[in-house]
């Protein structure tokens, strides 16, 4: 199971060169898989730390998260490149980053964007 709870990655991680990516996941597309398997490059193990539904409700539109955090935890979980998940409930990654201390944060260039995908299909729907 790669889902765990941020308190015990510390001690799952030790030793090693981690690197942390973050983010909602909302719609698994291509941006994020090529997102995550970069960063994976870059480190011993990769830990994704996802949005909480509670999260996302703080700072994103209405309407979302499409997927719940479990269909998202699911999603990713099932990518091969990624090592270990995490969930947080805060409105940014800043307390992941500080229990788990990852060597690399990898940040997604938004090349694609889930708010542009949805619009893209609603405007297809007219």
């Amino acid at each position: 199971m790669k889902l765990r709870r941020l308190e015990d990655l510390p001690a799952l991680v030790q030793g090693k060169k981690v690197v942390l990516a973050n983010g909602c996941f909302d719609m698994l597309e291509v941006g994020h898989l090529r997102y995550l398997q970069h960063a994976r490059t870059m480190g011993d193990l990769l830990v994704v730390a996802i949005n909480s539904d509670k999260s996302i409700a703080m700072i994103k539109d209405p309407g979302r998260p499409i997927l719940d955090e479990k269909e998202r935890v699911s999603l990713v979980s099932a990518l091969r490149t990624v090592d270990y998940v995490v969930l947080f409930d805060e409105p940014d990654v800043s307390r992941v980053l500080e229990v788990l201390g990852p060597a690399i944060h990898a940040k997604d260039p938004k090349n694609h964007a889930t708010r542009d995908i949805i619009k893209r299909i609603l405007s297809t729907e007219k």
